[in-house]
């Protein structure tokens, strides 16, 4: 979905695919000659095929930094803005990970339910974070609005399940109003069908 999300934003030429993992689409011959783990999502770019949604993102926005969704590289507004992509995806994302597939964590058949758990509250350590990281700032890097913000929005989606969601917490949760009027986040919605609520 970050991905999506860009491509909206930037208005660059695509075409979207739908995967349906419920036909097991994700595991078919076809998708596994672009990507052998079956995982999505996958961006087609001329001879480039990547996989890896942080690493699509940073793929278009350092293929086209004229839609300022990145700072500048090697400025320190960048550093800041690689710390937030690597939180997001190896700590807040590989948490979800396990909370959504917990039987893949043990090998005790009773033990899925515990795994779960913790899984879910270390994502509220990871929320109760950023939403103190977000007191006083519009975005993630203050207030300019970056590519990391829509991969956050993607992780809010998911956590809206949570015991305690994102919009519980009062500064993500005006953070989710702001960034919810930006035109790209309604097409993608309207694109991939998303029922209400979104997150």
């Amino acid at each position: 979905m970050a991905p999506h999300f860009l491509l909206n934003d930037m208005a660059l030429p695509f075409e979207l695919k739908l995967v349906d993992r419920k036909q097991s689409a994700h595991k078919s011959v076809e998708y596994l000659k672009l990507n052998p783990l079956g995982r999505i999502p996958v961006l087609v770019d001329g001879d480039l095929v990547l996989f890896e949604a942080a690493a699509i993102c940073l793929h278009l926005v350092d293929q086209h930094p004229e839609h300022n969704l990145a700072p500048a590289l090697g400025t320190p507004e960048r550093a800041l803005f690689y710390k937030w992509m690597m939180f997001l995806t190896n700590t807040v994302q590989s948490d979800f990970m396990i909370y959504f597939y917990p039987d893949r964590h043990t090998t005790d058949e009773d033990g899925a339910a515990s795994v779960k758990a913790m899984a879910e509250q270390r994502l509220g350590e990871w929320l109760s974070y950023i939403n103190q990281e977000l007191a006083g700032h519009n975005y993630l890097l203050g207030d300019t609005f970056s590519a990391a913000d829509y991969y956050l929005l993607m992780l809010c989606r998911w956590c809206r399940g949570l015991t305690k969601p994102p919009r519980s917490y009062d500064h993500i949760n005006g953070y989710l109003n702001r960034i919810m009027k930006r035109p790209a986040v309604a097409r993608v919605i309207e694109s991939e069908q998303l029922a209400a609520p979104f997150c």
